[in-house]
């Protein structure tokens, strides 16, 4: 494929900045068409856009139904950036996937395990694919996780740790919110169901998928008259026994009084050691600190800067915008995927439902007050049964 022609659907700030960043960085790539339920996202500057999107993408012809756009515009459009709200992902990209439309989804994957195995279907019965949008798998402390695994520097994982904790977004009211006003589902969505950025880069060190949770809220504090929880805490295991950790803030939108914590991460396996302890302000810089008896020098902890920017991206320019460089650097590996028609994507739908999925079961355990429950994943016998008794289950508990 010599030119990419993309569409995005979804112009809330997650998407402007995106296809932006597409338009701006990529040669070889057209932006034909955009989509959004509000006009006004089109043809109004926005929030960290220095001028209307209408006049970022002079080119793409926009839409107000997604379907109009796929209607008309569908045998010209190779890909589509699936930007809308994080609990409405699937319904997006399988529309796209019956065109034969390959698809670029941000994370989570799916909302519920009924939108997870006929997602997983449509992608089976399609000629596209789908590419999970999971920017933490290319920051650069996941790559140096990955390195020191694939070394042998760690061995093989034992446990493992990880803690994503958002500052309040509700400082202002809702209708001043520029994050929160296009996204409602930060105010909805259980914190834990968000968990693809903690644990998509762990699970890349390790050859199971997770098999048990179970997960325990705090009740709400910070904000009583709000149902579900001010933080929660979730315990995945594999089979052969594998663990990892995970705190979550309770709700998308933070809800905390401390805007410090955000992601960090640990692990401890049978030759080595490593953490990813996340910025607390400018005098105490995220870092990445590593061990490993594999090493001569390594008997101690060894300590290195730790940044979002991948190493392979830092040189340009253009990329040093998204969430440090990894943004662009997701987006690049989706974009060389179809420039040199490769077979698969790098981060695959596959490995984005292994990362979403656990935190749906974990929702349901926090709401039923911290029962263990069984992962399964759509290409496994009991998946069906799940979809029927698990997604019936709340993902909130009801106040007393």
């Amino acid at each position: 494929m010599q030119t990419i022609r993309l569409a995005v659907v979804g112009l809330g700030h997650r998407g402007r900045l995106m296809v932006k960043l597409a338009h701006d960085g990529f040669k070889n790539l057209k932006v034909v068409a955009a989509c959004d339920c509000d006009p006004l996202l089109w043809t109004e500057k926005q929030h960290l856009i220095d001028r209307p999107m209408k006049d970022v993408l002079p080119e793409a012809k926009f839409y107000t139904s997604y379907d109009q756009m796929l209607e008309e515009m569908g045998h010209e459009i190779d890909m589509v950036l699936v930007e809308t709200g994080a609990d409405v992902h699937a319904e997006f990209c399988m529309k796209a996937l019956k065109r034969d439309i390959h698809v670029f989804s941000d994370i989570p994957s799916v909302a519920t395990l009924k939108e997870a195995k006929e997602l997983y279907e449509a992608e089976k019965a399609s000629k596209a694919m789908v590419m999970t949008g999971a920017n933490a798998n290319e920051t650069f402390y996941s790559n140096a996780m990955l390195d020191l695994y694939k070394r042998g520097m760690l061995g093989e994982m034992i446990y493992m740790e990880a803690e994503y904790i958002g500052g309040s977004m509700r400082s202002i009211p809702r209708s001043e919110n520029p994050i929160l006003n296009h996204s409602p589902w930060r105010s909805v969505v259980p914190g834990i169901r968000y968990c693809t950025h903690s644990l998509g880069p762990l699970l890349r060190l390790m050859r199971e998928v997770l098999r048990y949770t179970y997960c325990i809220g705090t009740n709400a504090h910070v904000d009583p008259d709000r149902p579900g929880d001010d933080v929660q805490s979730a315990f995945f295991q594999t089979e052969s026994g594998v663990a990892i950790r995970l705190l979550r803030s309770g709700r998308c939108d933070g809800g905390l009084v401390s805007n410090f914590g955000h992601h960090s991460y640990r692990g401890w396996g049978t030759k080595g050691y490593f953490e990813m302890i996340g910025d607390r302000g400018p005098k105490n810089p995220m870092c990445f600190r590593f061990q490993s008896k594999e090493l001569y020098c390594g008997q101690d902890l060894i300590e290195v800067p730790s940044k979002y920017m991948p190493n392979e991206y830092s040189h340009m320019e253009v990329a040093k915008v998204g969430h440090g460089g990894c943004d662009y650097a997701v987006l690049d590996k989706a974009f060389q995927t179809l420039w040199k028609d490769l077979d698969e994507f790098p981060i695959t739908l596959k490995d984005g439902l292994v990362m979403t999925i656990p935190g749906i079961y974990a929702a349901k355990s926090a709401a039923q007050g911290g029962m263990k429950m069984t992962i399964r994943y759509p290409w496994e016998e009991g998946f069906d049964e799940d979809i029927v008794n698990v997604d019936s289950m709340p993902d909130i508990k009801c106040k007393k």
